[in-house]
């Protein structure tokens, strides 16, 4: 570091422990290192012609550590109208001390703010903060905003980056180059389509480059970063997108030209570094074809609605509306769930959830225990958000007992172990969230019939499936947390138990 930005870095460091993290993650601030915001504006200097004057913008400024970088990277360029944005004036003042008349320095909500220039220069690393932590009010009042502007209708469940990238668009210059710090989630989720619309039909994507997610970035946020660089130009045309992975911007790990056209037709980008054959371009079968499948039991609080035969007995309940129920994965320990005589699972310490769809004045009555259980969370668990938005607080979803789960989530701790394992139930045990339930359907249940054998064969084959091509469907967290939801499970190819059909068949 030069002595400025070490001054700089102190400085922040400063203000950073003066602040819970819990405040900083609600306001999504997570300073970006400056090794990386080197790399970054190393990168982004690459795209511009030395002669041009540079007119550089951060909308998220912080202490200023991406106009730092940018400082120390730019002998041979021009840098003559800086500005930046923050939100937080205990970052802002850094900077605006810091740097004085090289940078324009506005302590302000960038969202709502009026362009009066424009530049051919963004770097930013935006906040990340989740759609829920942001009031309602003011969501609604950007999403207007941004249709208003861009005509790109965004989903109400994007995260705060996305508003940033799209209420830019009007400060840049025709061929802006913009480099932006975001989680890699946008490529691969459901509410990040319009957004990669956007820069698929709004401007000219140039390359994406992802950061290895068991490298964290960030070291008190668990996300998997990448960096999204386009033009502001429109290219109608097909042409090749930069897919990097790993590594840094000048050597990465991997690197792939993708066109245009496989991005406009893939819903998940981040495979296409590792697969870049899309998958609409193949024709197997895949696990949705022979399952219905569903997301475990959202209680809208575990610790109340399940216990155990000690808590039950505690408080005086009945078995009458108790439903056997599965622990989370890591205390469940086995990956066959054999039943008892009643259908109960055969476990060490059993769990039961409250499943009681009485009314409260048929409920007084028939169970006055249980009515008096339920008393203890009128004040509290009542108004959390899934149960304060449900017929009654206390009503549960409707499930069936699943033969086959799924785990939802998980870590590869070694490179033998699978983040995500199939489970054989053959109680009547339901389960929570933290699995996906799966149900037999179509030609697999009507061969069942034939033979009940089969599905323990299907269970095997699917546990068999490469750990490479159940991920690809997923999504990575920082730290190497993998997720895979109802429907991207659906995604993954399973042609062998399509032969396992016809092999009861005949």
């Amino acid at each position: 570091m030069n002595k400025k930005e070490l001054e700089r870095f102190e400085k922040q460091q400063l203000v950073d422990v003066s602040k819970t993290l819990n405040e900083r993650k609600q306001l999504g601030q997570f300073s970006t290192p400056y090794s990386l915001a080197e790399e970054i504006a190393d990168y982004g200097l690459k795209h511009l012609d030395k002669e041009a004057d540079i007119s550089f913008l951060d909308p998220a400024l912080g202490s200023g550590v991406f106009f730092s970088a940018l400082m120390a990277q730019s002998s041979g360029y021009r840098l003559k109208r800086m500005l930046g944005y923050e939100l937080d004036p205990d970052y802002g003042e850094i900077a605006r001390k810091l740097w004085g008349s090289r940078l324009e320095v506005r302590i302000g909500d960038f969202l709502v703010a009026k362009p009066d220039r424009q530049v051919n220069l963004l770097l930013a690393n935006p906040p990340y903060v989740r759609h829920h932590f942001l009031p309602v009010d003011y969501k609604n009042k950007l999403l207007a905003q941004i249709q208003r502007e861009t005509a790109v209708p965004l989903s109400g469940y994007a995260s705060l980056y996305s508003h940033f990238i799209l209420l830019a668009h009007k400060w840049l210059k025709p061929h802006a180059i913009c480099g932006w710090l975001i989680p890699s989630e946008f490529m691969d989720v459901n509410y990040g389509q319009e957004l990669k619309k956007y820069l698929l039909n709004h401007v000219k994507l140039l390359r994406i480059h992802r950061y290895d997610p068991n490298a964290l970035q960030f070291k008190d946020a668990l996300v998997s970063s990448s960096v999204l660089w386009y033009e502001n130009t429109v290219c109608r045309q097909d042409y090749d997108v930069e897919l990097s992975f790993g590594g840094t911007h000048d050597h990465p790990d991997i690197s792939r030209k993708i066109p245009k056209s496989v991005l406009e037709k893939e819903p998940k980008w981040t495979k296409l570094t590792h697969h870049p054959k899309p998958a609409s371009e193949t024709s197997l079968d895949r696990i949705e074809d022979f399952f219905d499948i569903k997301r475990g039991c959202a209680t809208g609080d575990n610790a109340f609605f399940i216990m155990d035969q000690q808590k039950i007995q505690k408080n005086g309940l009945s078995m009458d509306y108790m439903h056997p129920i599965l622990p989370s994965p890591r205390f469940l320990g086995t990956d066959v769930i054999e039943a008892n005589p009643d259908g109960s699972p055969v476990m060490e310490k059993p769990y039961y959830l409250i499943n009681c769809t009485l009314l409260e004045e048929d409920l007084q009555k028939l169970y006055p225990e249980l009515w008096n259980y339920l008393q203890k969370g009128i004040d509290t668990v009542s108004n959390r958000y899934l149960c304060k938005n449900r017929k009654r607080w206390y009503f549960q979803e409707r499930r069936a007992s699943p033969p086959l789960l799924c785990t939802y989530m998980g870590r590869k701790k070694t490179a033998e172990s699978k983040p995500f394992h199939f489970i054989r139930n053959y109680s009547n045990a339901i389960a929570t969230n933290s699995y996906l339930m799966l149900y037999p359907k179509g030609d697999l249940l009507s061969a069942m019939g034939k033979d009940p054998k089969l599905l323990d064969n299907v269970w095997l084959y699917l546990n068999r499936l490469s750990t490479d091509i159940i991920e690809q469907e997923g999504r990575v967290y920082g730290g190497g947390l993998k997720k895979i939801e109802p429907r991207e499970l659906g995604k993954v190819p399973c042609p062998g138990v399509r032969k396992l059909i016809k092999e009861i068949q005949g």
